[in-house]
């Protein structure tokens, strides 16, 4: 069996009724339900932030493409793919 822990957390009823009726309708227990809800959210939600760190340490070193250059690359690229594709 899988170690876990228990976690109190604090819902609106309306998203508590909600929880009740999805957990009716696909079989799974409510606490099933919310701790990969919860796992979902904390990894999403962590990629995103280490993300934003890395894109401002890039930021700190120097490492960056002005607005238009990149804009104008971009658009080069979607003209060469569009020229191509005919």
């Amino acid at each position: 069996m899988v170690a876990s822990t228990t976690l109190t957390v604090r819902l609106k009823p309306e998203v508590k009724d909600l929880l009740a009726r999805l957990s009716e309708s696909t079989d799974r227990s409510r606490a099933f339900l919310a701790a990969e809800a919860i796992e979902a959210y904390v990894i999403r939600e962590s990629a995103r932030i280490a993300g934003v760190k890395r894109g401002l340490a890039d930021m700190q070193a120097g490492q960056v493409v002005p607005h238009d250059e990149a804009m104008d690359e971009l658009d080069a690229a979607i003209d060469e793919a569009a020229g191509s594709a005919v």
